[in-house]
């Protein structure tokens, strides 16, 4: 059973937690965050730490304190360093071109692909990598459903390689046709 849960949240220096009406509210230098909390858990803020309390050993009161927990720490640190996922475009003509709230997507199919980039999350290309696309914000969950939805519009596939992938993650190969017939 994890102990996320009881470890407390260390407030950082320029940010300030504040708690109205089972809202919690995090600013920052980087912006404003904010959360409902869940009725069977409750926070206690002190100058330099959020310590997340429940009243009871069920599972679902522990789960919620770890989830809790987990959130609050991600506000934190979005609001001081913010969040970035890259991903990485491979194929011959495949291409990106962020302009301004939307991204144009040129990944082989007969038509561009325009995804509208919502708020809160910057669409930008990689200075020295042109096939490299930086996502950021200070929204965990923002940033990386934004990322999850822009590599599916072309997921990597197993043979070439060509696609969309997250920088560092790693695409098992597989022997085309040709190897077949070899060892046939």
């Amino acid at each position: 059973m994890s102990r996320i849960g009881k470890k407390p949240v260390i407030i950082s220096s320029g940010v300030t937690i504040t708690q109205a009406d089972g809202v919690v509210t995090v600013k920052g230098p980087k912006g404003e965050l904010t959360i409902t909390l869940h009725p069977l858990i409750k926070i206690e803020i002190t100058e330099s730490e959020v310590n997340i309390l429940r009243d009871g050993e069920e599972s679902q009161k522990r789960a919620l304190q770890g989830l809790t927990r987990s959130l609050i720490q991600n506000m934190v640190t979005g609001v001081t360093e913010g969040f970035i996922k890259r991903l990485e475009i491979n194929g011959v003509g495949y291409r990106a071109q962020p302009q301004g709230k939307k991204l144009v997507l040129s990944l082989g199919y007969s038509h561009p692909i325009e995804y509208a980039v919502p708020d809160g999350v910057e669409v930008t290309q990689d200075a020295e990598k042109k096939n490299v696309l930086i996502v950021s914000g200070i929204d965990k969950q923002k940033v990386g459903q934004t990322a999850a939805e822009i590599r599916s519009f072309r997921k990597p596939e197993p043979y070439k390689g060509k696609g969309i992938k997250y920088e560092d993650e790693y695409i098992k190969r597989k022997a085309g046709k040709t190897a077949a017939k070899a060892g046939a």
